[in-house]
């Protein structure tokens, strides 16, 4: 296992396998100072890869307090060079569907990728989290099989062959998906005997809780915890005034979480809007309530003078997503695999081996 060695004077790291550049130097993430840098360096590899992800400052900083068993200061490390972020990595852990994923997330410049930078930050991540699960931290005591865990699109042609090498293999992929808001809208009706709501404050409760129940019947649900629940609606882009939630009675059926981020679609140069969190809970499903929701999501956005609606979907979504959303003009424009691999002395029962997933077909071909 690669191990940090000493640490300098000020304040870097001495990280084992770090490529010998003049000017460059590792240490831990510092909250009062780092995450307008971090959100920079975000942007910047984004941008770089096409990933269409650029949270703001403030976005990040909620997004990082309110994540369980995650400590910025012990949990990410950042790279300079000349005094600027070049490359980070974050070590996270949660529950999802039967298994415990410790998650490594790995940023690195482009002018600075196929140096070792990255590999020598995901090999600290990968060792700090075999020391914590020997001492019985990061879910040890769950009795679950742990895995190293991590997403990158495909169109991001470094990522397959370097997690590869690093023993990771694709378990799964996830879809983005976009459709023009000035096609033509097929308008849906609700179901009879329900009714959209305003939301209130009163609300978030209910509706929150009935959106987990109805995940999970996707593969590998989140274990939504308190954390995740403050900070869902701790966003600095909430504004629940743009959801749609149906319900029947006291009963949230389903909902669409819509979301319109300004500053992201600014330096994106679009005008989109985010059908996210797309649910329907058991009782109410095979009713065309989804489509319902979705139709008035789009016409909602569409009045706002939005020019494009996006969500993200698991391409094996067990309640068949992916098709539903198609059947409504949604086209496939991105694609992210799911990377695994087993952490020895944890691993899955025997019999349990990593499953077979067919390569994802070019967009267009699903």
């Amino acid at each position: 296992m690669s191990q940090p060695r000493r640490a300098l004077d000020h304040g870097s790291i001495e990280l084992e396998g770090m490529p010998d550049i003049v000017g460059l130097s590792v240490r831990a993430f510092d909250p009062d100072r780092d995450y307008p840098a971090m959100a920079d360096l975000i942007e910047r590899v984004n941008t770089h890869d096409g990933v269409d992800w650029l949270p703001s400052v403030e976005a990040l900083v909620n997004e990082w307090t309110h994540t369980d068993g995650f400590d910025p200061v012990s949990d990410v490390l950042v790279a300079e060079f000349d005094r600027a972020l070049v490359a980070s990595v974050d070590l996270t852990w949660r529950v999802r569907g039967g298994s415990v994923h410790q998650g490594v997330t790995v940023l690195v410049a482009p002018d600075l990728r196929g140096r070792g930078i990255g590999t020598a930050l995901r090999r600290w991540a990968e060792s700090k989290a075999m020391r914590e699960l020997a001492d019985g931290g990061r879910g040890a005591d769950l009795g679950l099989p742990h895995v190293f865990a991590g997403w990158a699109e495909l169109e991001i042609p470094e990522v397959l062959p370097w997690a590869t090498a690093a023993g990771y293999h694709v378990d799964g992929y996830g879809v983005m998906m976009t459709r023009p808001l000035s096609e033509p809208i097929a308008p849906v009706a609700l179901p009879e005997g329900l009714e959209l709501r305003p939301v209130r404050v009163e609300d978030h409760r209910a509706i929150w809780d009935a959106d987990v129940e109805a995940f999970q019947d996707h593969r590998d649900p989140d274990l939504r915890t308190d954390a995740d629940y403050e900070g869902f609606f701790a966003q600095p882009d909430l504004d629940t005034a743009l959801w749609l939630v149906a319900w029947d009675g006291d009963r949230v059926a389903g909902s669409v979480l819509n979301f319109v981020f300004a500053r992201e679609n600014e330096r994106l140069g679009v005008r989109r809007g985010w059908l996210e969190h797309v649910s329907v809970r058991r009782p109410w499903r095979r009713r065309g309530l989804a489509s319902a929701l979705i139709t008035m999501s789009l016409e909602l956005l569409r009045d706002l003078g939005l020019e494009e609606a996006a969500l993200g979907a698991d391409a094996e979504n067990l309640t068949g997503a992916v098709r539903l959303y198609e059947a409504h003009g949604f086209r496939r424009v991105r694609t992210a695999a799911r990377y695994r691999k087993a952490i020895a002395g944890f691993e899955a029962p025997v019999g349990d081996a990593p499953r077979q997933v067919a390569p994802m077909p070019a967009s267009g071909d699903a």
